[in-house]
């Protein structure tokens, strides 16, 4: 997405609509996460009796990363599940129960959060800007080089991350699930 769509505002929702989290801005960065946390997790999303993948078949899970400060649940929040890969993850995932649609991550100490992207319109989803861990990547699945591929989280992405966490005034807000 381009200009001025960029700093509009974008609903996430669930595959059945139930819930539905408001996007307002530019995201931080786009990116597809081949780490074995995120194959993992969606493996046993995918597991879910009706649930939609969320890991494509090259290994990669598409995400947006919004500063928490943009982030507003509409509704169904109640509906949201958390999951975690072990008790003491500082990284925990939404699921819609109404529909076992997983909607986004959060690094609990973080001040982003990071939404599925498929939980967004096709044709309001921005396009992945770099691919990250690629190095967890299923053996054999080899990658195009339309855009850049690192093996491990990458200096530019690292500073998507600071540059929103300063603009964000040094704040990691805890993300609310109040809407109903």
């Amino acid at each position: 997405m381009t200009g001025g769509q960029d700093r509009g505002k974008r609903i996430a929702a669930c595959q059945c609509g139930a819930v539905t989290l408001e996007l307002v801005g530019k995201p931080i960065v786009a990116a597809t996460c081949y780490c074995q946390s995120c194959q993992r997790a969606g493996a046993a999303f995918a597991a879910l009796p009706g649930a939609a993948p969320v890991v494509g078949a090259d290994g990669g899970t598409p995400y947006v990363l919004m500063r928490k400060d943009r982030l507003v649940w509409q509704t169904g929040s109640q509906q949201l599940q958390e999951h975690r890969l072990t008790p003491d993850s500082p990284t925990r995932r939404f699921v819609a129960q109404c529909c076992n649609a997983p909607v986004a991550l959060e690094f609990t100490k973080g001040h982003w959060l990071s939404v599925y992207s498929a939980r967004l319109p096709e044709g309001e989803r921005p396009a992945p800007e770099m691919r990250t861990i690629v190095g967890d990547r299923p053996s054999g699945v080899e990658l195009p080089d339309d855009i850049p591929n690192y093996r491990t989280p990458s200096g530019k992405f690292m500073w998507r991350l600071l540059t929103a966490w300063i603009a964000m005034g040094f704040r990691a807000p805890p993300i609310e699930r109040t809407a109903g």
